[in-house]
């Protein structure tokens, strides 16, 4: 173990002492500037007691950061410090911009394994493809490395190169790649076109400082080339990112001057008032902002300012409910910390943040924002809506589910093994959008589940296996033990047919995977318009006139007119 030098220590006590002696040299400080100075050197105390007399040593940069990490945790989730090595990270976030080579990679079978190259990227012209095994970078081993390991390898200053040696299915010796790092540019809007008679469609996956330039090039090219009648913009699974995209982005539908959100923390500085600055592109445009639970932040602004506009009608289900501001602030040796500074109100007055971060119960979690202090509010056009619960849908969708079989065919990867497999034999398959499986090639992806020796546990045998160690605790086992084989029996006949009762939803999600492989992440969305039902919920809401109207001007009644108040983010 590293033991801290006698430089490094002597440097921490004087920083120590410029920190508690400085700032608060009058007599007459207040009492929470002493409490400061007071927690600092102790703290400082503390630290160096700590790597002086520790039987072990410490290593001086990894005590700090827990206990930094330890003392943000008591905030919120979004209050991080982030040091030098993930600044990289942070700037991705907000720019979408990286140097690397361009591709997903996941963990498998304690290998690191290409995901998903992005099109046009050192990966994908190189040829790496979906399903290699990456067995050395440079000459170092890679096999049983973490993804963070190979991932922060694979990164780095455009224009530098490294040898890549991968294992693919098929090749009988492990292949050599030379690849020179780019700057990769993860475009926010991966996706847009026509998806029905007049109806566009949008597809936004972030807030990244082109996201709102990105969506006004899309929306004026589809109202070029087609006679568009109706927009959905697809916010769904879109985490957020910069507010100023999203007011942005709001502006391409609303008039100049119009409040979007408004920003109120402890410092005054903080209070910001954000307005619509330019001049729209289409104010009448019928829209529909489709939304889930993990639409947050600047994907909530969005949807919330253009509901209480009574701009858009939102359809799907409730949003995450993050209304919190964060700042980052530059702190020593190129590190940073980000921090919640204020909470942000969209045009109604409404704060959408779900979860109560200043109040914690015995055990030191929060809670979400009790019913007792929702607050209703008004639209523009008069319509009730609630803060405190995220963004309530004007349509509300069904909670989408998928099947135990399918879920585990996905995460034990099976439908990703086969989608390698199906790529190396086809060459070219039909466009993203018409691309269908088979009968035959479905039954041969069932045999391929047994050559694999896919087994997975139903909820229903955890459950009886929760039965069978209260049966043993209360000595009832014996007695119980036949009816138990039988139903485990029932089960395990009722398993063999999911694969074919559920030959639906896992042929969706297996032509997903396989057309990602030709066509990249565009293909894999447009795979998945013909079935998507909330996408076909947003679509019949446009092509009803008189719905849509009379849900903006409040005298459509819906069955979920009070919002449920759940711990569901769903």
């Amino acid at each position: 173990m590293k033991h801290i030098s006698l430089h490094f220590l002597k440097s921490i006590v004087i920083l120590s002492i410029f920190l508690t002696i400085s700032p608060f040299a009058s007599l007459k400080a207040q009492s929470s500037d002493f409490e400061i100075s007071k927690n600092l050197e102790i703290l400082t105390s503390l630290y160096k007691e700590l790597n002086i007399n520790y039987v072990d040593g410490a290593n001086p940069s990894e005590l700090m950061k827990t206990g930094i990490d330890a003392m943000l945790d008591k905030l919120d989730p979004y209050t991080v410090f982030i040091p030098e090595a993930e600044i990289e990270d942070y700037r991705f976030m907000t720019t979408g911009e990286y140097g690397g080579i361009g591709s997903l990679i996941h963990t498998q079978g304690g290998y690191i394994i290409i995901s998903e190259p992005y099109s046009n990227s050192p990966a994908q012209k190189t040829g790496l493809k979906a399903g290699d095994k990456i067995l050395k970078v440079n000459d170092k081993n890679a096999v049983g490395k973490s993804v963070d390991d190979v991932s922060a390898i694979l990164k780095g200053q455009p224009g530098t190169s490294f040898k890549l040696v991968i294992e693919r299915d098929g090749e009988p010796k492990p292949l050599t790649f030379d690849i020179v790092r780019e700057k990769i540019t993860i475009d926010p809007v991966p996706y847009y076109g026509m998806i029905g008679n007049g109806i566009g469609y949008i597809k936004l996956n972030s807030f990244t400082q082109t996201a709102s330039s990105d969506v006004k090039k899309a929306l004026v090219e589809l109202k070029a080339k087609n006679p568009v009648t109706g927009l959905v913009l697809d916010l769904r699974d879109n985490g957020g990112g910069l507010l100023t995209e999203a007011v942005n982005i709001v502006n391409l539908f609303v008039k100049k001057s119009e409040l979007v959100v408004s920003t109120k923390g402890k410092q005054t500085d903080k209070n910001h008032s954000y307005q619509t600055t330019s001049d729209p592109v289409d104010t009448d445009l019928p829209l529909v902002v489709l939304v889930n639970g993990n639409s947050a932040s600047a994907s909530e602004i969005v949807a919330g300012a253009l509901q209480d506009l009574d701009r858009a009608v939102i359809v799907g289900r409730r949003t995450y409910g993050k209304g919190l501001v964060q700042n980052v602030f530059p702190l020593s040796y190129n590190t940073q910390v980000k921090i919640t500074v204020a909470k942000y109100y969209i045009p109604s007055g409404r704060c959408i943040q779900k979860i109560d971060y200043a109040h914690k119960d015995a055990s030191g979690n929060p809670d979400d924002v009790p019913d007792s202090l929702i607050t209703a509010y008004k639209t523009m056009h008069g319509r009730t809506v609630y803060d405190g619960k995220g963004i309530a849908p004007d349509v509300l969708t069904d909670t989408l589910k998928i099947s135990t079989v399918s879920y585990n065919l996905v995460t034990k990867y099976i439908v990703f093994d086969y989608a390698t497999r199906y790529a190396a034999a086809h060459p070219t398959i039909e466009p993203a959008a018409t691309f269908r499986l088979s009968d035959a090639e479905y039954l041969d992806f069932v045999a391929f589940t047994e050559k694999k020796g896919f087994e997975f546990k139903t909820v229903a045998e955890k459950e009886l296996e929760t039965v069978k160690k209260a049966a043993i605790y209360e000595n009832c086992w014996v007695d119980m033990k036949s009816q138990y084989d039988s139903m485990l029996e029932a089960i395990a006949l009722h398993k063999k047919k999911d694969l074919m009762e559920n030959k639906t939803e896992i042929s969706e999600i297996l032509q997903e995977e396989i057309v990602s492989r030709y066509y990249y992440q565009k293909g894999r969305i447009e795979s998945t318009l013909s079935g998507d039902a909330e996408l076909k919920t947003s679509i019949n809401v446009l092509n009803d006139a008189t719905k849509y109207v009379s849900i903006l001007d409040g005298t459509f009644v819906k069955a979920d007119n009070q919002p449920k108040i759940s711990k569901d983010r769903n």
